[in-house]
């Protein structure tokens, strides 16, 4: 597996960003799949997501702290293991916003976690990139 980190300071405090990281914000803010369907559970949320050629779910659990927990539900994504973290610490005027993203790729290649790795920091780049603009 292979770990990505990426924070980045956003204009909002930590009260205004409960409206812009919601799960299905988060999956439309990295911008590689398409929100199909939100589900509420006892549990959490559960987003049926998809892109070219395929269709999965990614679970959401919202922490004590206010922020998210989420992972790759079942075998039908394009990873082999995800789960990411999202925090938020106050700093000066705004927030300092954490994503912390464990991935592996289900796919017998060379280098695959590397690959995989490399894909998950360009999403996590992008989500901050979007919710950094909606501040």
């Amino acid at each position: 597996m292979r770990n990505v980190e990426l924070s980045r300071f956003v204009a909002a405090t930590p009260a205004e960003l409960d409206t812009l990281l919601t799960p299905r914000r988060l999956v439309e803010y990295e911008g590689s799949f398409s929100v199909d369907a939100v589900e509420e559970t006892d549990t959490g949320t559960v987003i049926t997501a998809s892109g070219p050629g395929l269709r999965f779910q990614l679970r959401f659990e919202q922490r004590a702290d206010g922020y998210y927990y989420y992972e790759q539900a079942g075998e039908a994504g394009p990873f082999e293991a995800m789960e990411t973290t999202v925090s938020v610490d106050r700093k000066n005027e705004g927030s300092q916003v954490t994503m912390t993203s464990q991935v592996a790729l289900s796919l017998s290649i060379p280098f695959a976690d590397r690959i995989a790795g490399w894909k998950r920091r360009g999403e996590l780049e992008r989500a901050l990139d979007a919710l950094a603009a909606d501040c």
